[in-house]
């Protein structure tokens, strides 16, 4: 074990190249907030979680006047009491995104620093259920894309080799949500699974009308039907239709998860590692889905989450949207499957040189043990 005795922080931000809408909002930028941690011994480990365009510079406050002063002289294989002594003290800012985001680019770091002194990598050290996962795409879906042009990309996805695709929901009639997703549906065949995601556009009213739409189409998931806060709201959708629920892209801790498992508010959970506070959590909501037989099939980070689905045996998918790759060599693949990383801890081979010309100006935190 060695002491933490260095971190530092920053911000890149990562444009799409492609627009993405979806029925309450367009994805701006990926502000992408890294920290990287160094121990007593020189090791070193680096983390990092994101914004769609807003509240990164908040992130990098807590960071830089709360978070990593903290943080430094504890010990860096002691992450399950690093991640609990953040929380709690910073309690009165938790449970909430700009405190799980920022304490998850410090797990993250933890994580990938444990694996670099192990020469491990996370799919094992967090468990290692299996070596690949099947990838449905989400970046041919957005809901600004045409029918004929949803078509054109699923059947591009099915020749690579995916599985699936998601196509974004909530035009403002049923008949517009019913055309896309019929065009899909018949151009690819039932054997293609089809997901679909309302971000939390809908009314539980509206859900419970385009509920046996989507039952007729056999779509493989309905996601953030609703406003998050609104487990009620679920719970009702979901015991009104066969049609999974899938929630949690906007869930913060593993107690939100708790909750709506117990109401039987879902039938899938949708984790994201940076937004509930970082792989610690992220492992106890896979767990904890686990044990109700509910699958996790996480939310975005596809470079990241590749490695706790492969960690975990009730994680089927992953969702393939890339965003690393003017920073990072590609995520590998096989066809339609994502592998497991192999190289110690993330596995993420970032190009350091590209990451620090893109750093955002004024952005760089270094904070040192006294």
């Amino acid at each position: 074990m060695a002491r933490i005795t260095h971190a530092r922080a920053f911000m890149v931000d990562l444009v799409p190249k492609v627009l993405r809408t979806d029925a309450i909002q367009s994805f701006k930028s990926q502000e992408t907030i890294f920290v990287e941690v160094t121990d007593a011994d020189g090791a070193r480990g680096m983390g990092y979680s994101y914004t769609i365009g807003d509240g990164g510079p908040s992130v990098l406050a807590l960071l830089q006047h709360t978070l990593l002063p903290r943080l430094m002289g504890q010990e860096a294989d002691a992450i399950e009491a690093i991640w609990r002594d953040l929380l709690f003290w910073t309690h009165a800012t938790a449970v909430g995104p700009i405190m799980s985001l920022a304490l998850a680019a410090i797990d993250t770091a933890l994580w990938d620093l444990r694996g670099r002194r192990t020469g491990l990598p996370l799919h094992l050290l967090a468990g290692g259920a299996k070596t690949s996962v099947p990838m449905y795409t989400t970046e041919g879906g957005w809901l600004h894309i045409a029918p004929e042009a949803l078509v054109e990309d699923a059947q591009a996805a099915q020749a690579q080799g995916f599985r699936g695709s998601k196509v974004k929901i909530g035009k403002p009639t049923v008949a517009g949500d019913a055309a896309r997703l019929g065009a899909v549906r018949a151009a690819l065949g039932d054997d293609y699974e089809i997901m679909t995601d309302a971000n939390q556009s809908m009314t539980a009213a509206e859900a419970l009308r385009r509920a046996p739409m989507l039952e007729a189409l056999n779509i493989g998931w309905f996601e953030e039907p609703l406003p998050s806060d609104d487990i009620a709201g679920h719970a009702r959708l979901q015991a009104g239709t066969r049609v999974p629920v899938a929630v949690g892209e906007s869930l913060y801790s593993p107690g939100q998860f708790a909750d709506y498992i117990a109401q039987g508010a879902c039938g899938i959970v949708q984790a994201d590692v940076a937004r509930v506070g970082g792989i610690t959590p992220w492992l106890k909501i896979a767990h904890m889905a686990e044990a109700h037989n509910i699958a996790i099939c996480p939310h975005f980070l596809m470079e990241l989450h590749v490695s706790l689905v492969c960690a975990v045996p009730n994680a089927p998918w992953l969702e393939y949207i890339p965003q690393l790759d003017e920073v990072a060599a590609p995520m590998a693949r096989d066809g339609g499957l994502a592998l497991a990383p192999t190289g110690a801890g993330l596995g993420i081979d970032w190009d350091m040189d590209r990451l620090s010309a893109q750093t955002a100006e004024g952005s760089r935190i270094e904070i040192r043990e006294e």
